[in-house]
């Protein structure tokens, strides 16, 4: 690593998976950049996080040489969503011409590997606090106190609804296959782990908020008894081999995704990440539109004119039209499901489950839906 009184391209706040991720990407267009990582007090609790990746994003982490091993990143052939009454679709990688739906990513391994890329990538330097860069990246996730400190309107609309995440092993095999139901009380995705023989799914179930306190803190049988009768026991005796952890779910959006430093005319700073939006994960989608402003704006940067500055607003507001672009019917698609699958009455179940079975039978629609989700489009 250099010393500290060299002058930085940019300066990187958030050292989470999105904020490694555009480090990296950075760093090997020899841009000079400031990683923000202040030491973190070591958490009890068990890291139950599992992501599902796409196609795009696991080609942007194989090229920076950080893809987990394969038996902490399990490839999806499958997904099968259960609606109401009868109504279900499935999507399998075969009849979409690929090996992987998407992969399903021990977040903590994932880490791992950004960790030690970021370590070894002599143009990253790792700083306790945020220092002097031509671009300030924004990438704190959610709660982010930068982007209040800026001046950007969050735009947050909050579901009535927090998940909890936990792991379960299986006694039957998952077979590669992500499953998920939707009933009144919320929605259930068992996700496959552990490689595609595997017998372990993480769990994300997202609630309504006042059942919350009851299955976080609910004894392993009950919990596991309830979480069989939604999956109808598709994998058999279920049972936890993690924490339960939980946590608030809304859809948001900045305002503005970049703008000036108000003192510093030289100075720009950009949002990215779950610093920039979020998304209702039950399409899972929420790192991989991170992911995608990462490589956008790393792509931008490097195509910039040689004269230009890494802080120049007009190559910040392409990336943030584009991205926005990006975001909009994936938000909005979502916010759709679920406000349609939060509806308890009779007629809207039927129409739910008539619109599944129109959807499972749609051909083009649902091979358009399926590429764009595995960010093939």
């Amino acid at each position: 690593m250099t010393g500290m009184a060299q002058t930085f391209d940019v300066c990187i706040r958030g050292a989470g998976i999105v904020g490694r991720t555009l480090a990296l990407l950075l760093a090997r267009e020899r841009l000079r950049v400031a990683l923000v990582a202040p030491p973190q007090a070591r958490s009890q609790q068990q890291d139950v996080r599992a992501y599902a990746l796409n196609a795009s994003s696991r080609a942007v982490l194989q090229s920076l040489r950080c893809w987990p091993d394969d038996e902490d990143a399990t490839p999806v052939v499958g997904m099968q969503v259960f609606g109401d009454l009868d109504g279900q679709v499935q999507f399998d990688a075969a009849s979409q011409d690929v090996d992987a739906l998407a992969w399903i990513v021990d977040v903590p391994a994932l880490e791992q590997r950004l960790a030690e890329a970021v370590r070894y990538q002599p143009q990253v330097e790792i700083v306790k606090e945020p220092v002097e860069a031509a671009l300030t990246a924004v990438c704190e996730g959610r709660s982010s106190s930068t982007r209040a400190e800026f001046g950007v309107e969050f735009t947050v609309t909050p579901y009535p609804q927090h998940a909890i995440a936990t792991r379960l092993r299986c006694e039957l095999p998952h077979g590669g296959i992500a499953r998920q139901w939707f009933t009144p009380e919320g929605i259930l995705a068992l996700l496959p782990m552990g490689g595609p023989e595997g017998h372990e799914v993480a769990v994300v179930w997202s609630l309504e908020q006042a059942l919350v306190p009851q299955w976080l803190d609910s004894d392993e049988a009950s919990f596991t008894t309830r979480l069989q009768a939604i999956s109808q026991d598709a994998l058999g005796q279920l049972e936890v081999i993690a924490d339960r952890a939980t946590w608030p779910l809304q859809q948001a959006v900045a305002d503005r995704w970049c703008g000036p430093f108000a003192q510093k005319s030289n100075q720009s700073w950009v949002l990215a990440g779950d610093a920039a939006h979020n998304v209702h994960p039950l399409a899972g989608q929420g790192l991989n539109l991170g992911l995608a402003d990462a490589q956008a704006l790393a792509r931008v940067l490097q195509e910039r004119d040689y004269w230009r500055s890494p802080s120049d607003l007009k190559l910040l507001r392409q990336y943030e039209r584009e991205r926005k672009a990006a975001l909009a019917p994936m938000g909005l698609a979502m916010d759709g499901l679920q406000q349609l699958f939060s509806r308890p009455e009779v007629p809207v179940q039927m129409l739910r489950n008539w619109g599944m079975k129109g959807f499972e039978r749609s051909g083009p629609l649902k091979s358009w839906m399926a590429k764009q989700a595995m960010g093939l489009l």
